[in-house]
């Protein structure tokens, strides 16, 4: 999935209660994909890292991106560090983080959305390498009804909710 849609997965599941964790959530969510392909990418934009060409549409071969980007792809998209991750941050917390929880959100979408071509999910990663060969995000199936739903979740979660509030409080004064 692209990224900003993580990040409004996230937000829209684990940040509802309060802007900030809307913001936090939105945060763990696109995080595992700042983590890898963000510095690499802000790297190439600067002229320290060699840019693979993304310009004929096609995924450039995954041997022409730096070592560093696998490793960080491997380590935030595992749900064993994430759960590990989670883990610690109870134990220190007393309590779950729920906008943490966007990251695990992310790499559960990435599962099934990630083909073997490129970067598949190594979800089990430093257990095992297995992955699973899913229909790539940018698939019509799949990036279509997501950029149909996700407006219509946003505007039904958070603008919805403040115009029925608007409407009691009118209500209200005039009584």
């Amino acid at each position: 999935m692209d990224t900003l849609s993580h990040g409004l997965w996230g937000g829209i599941a684990f940040g509802r209660r309060k802007r900030v964790d809307f913001w936090a959530a939105f945060l763990f969510g696109v995080l595992p994909d700042l983590l890898s392909f963000g510095i690499f990418i802000t790297g190439s934009w600067i002229g320290i890292f060699d840019h693979p060409s993304f310009s004929s549409g096609e995924h450039p071969d995954p041997s022409m991106i730096p070592a560093f980007v696998h490793a960080a792809y491997n380590i935030t998209h595992s749900l064993v560090i994430f759960l590990a991750v989670c883990g610690i941050v109870f134990l220190i917390r007393k309590k779950a983080y729920w906008p943490m929880m966007a990251w695990g959100l992310h790499i559960l979408y990435d599962i099934p959305t990630h083909s073997s071509e490129f970067f598949p999910t190594p979800f089990l990663w430093p257990v095992s390498d297995f992955s699973i060969d899913g229909v790539s995000w940018s698939h019509p199936y799949i990036f279509f009804p997501n950029w149909i739903l996700l407006p219509v979740l946003l505007f039904w979660f958070f603008f919805i909710p403040r115009w029925r509030q608007r409407k009691r409080i009118i209500r209200k004064q005039g009584e």
